[in-house]
């Protein structure tokens, strides 16, 4: 589904030939499992000791709905961004936290004068996020007029999830 400057597919996102894909990553940056897992096998070593060399504040690289970026090293991707959203079922205001992490992701982008980003369904995994409440943000964020210029891609991994961010796109959140 294209709509505008947004396009959602069904794939994976270690495989988005664009400037820069987006990580749903953990605070500390440490890798894990799902999307983070899987981008940083794709990238190979040098990601995780990339994202070993920013700061940590109590052992905090990245908070909640804050984004930073590191090269893709192996990906094809030039960048990773790497935000955090919510854990839903903890977080006091979690659509304030999504929002924020895509709203960050895609200002960093802009700043590293990327065209195009990849994002997976940020927080729909271990953290909990209702899918079709964040499909609604993802898309609500992504349809600003400061960020008309990207052309923003949803690689999403299960169709499920590719139909409910269509529904989002064509709703015209």
């Amino acid at each position: 589904m294209t709509a505008e400057n947004i396009e959602i597919i069904e794939g994976d996102i270690t495989l988005a030939p664009v400037d820069a894909i987006v990580n749903a990553a953990n605070q500390e940056l440490r890798g894990g499992g799902g999307v983070d897992g899987a981008i940083q096998k794709a990238a190979g070593p040098e990601l995780l000791e990339a994202c070993r060399q920013i700061e940590a504040v109590n052992g905090v690289r990245c908070p909640f709905g804050e984004a930073v970026i590191t090269m893709g090293y192996n990906l094809p991707a030039t960048y990773v961004i790497h935000t955090v959203g919510p854990i839903y079922q903890q977080a006091e205001h979690p659509e304030k936290v999504l929002t924020a992490a895509y709203g960050n992701s895609l200002d960093i982008a802009l700043s590293h004068q990327c065209r195009s980003v990849a994002f997976p369904a940020i927080s729909c995994g271990v953290y909990g996020y209702p899918p079709e409440e964040a499909a609604k943000i993802s898309i609500s964020v992504c349809r600003r007029e400061k960020y008309r210029g990207l052309k923003i891609y949803f690689y999403l991994f299960r169709k499920e999830l590719v139909e409910i961010w269509t529904k989002a796109l064509e709703d015209g959140v």
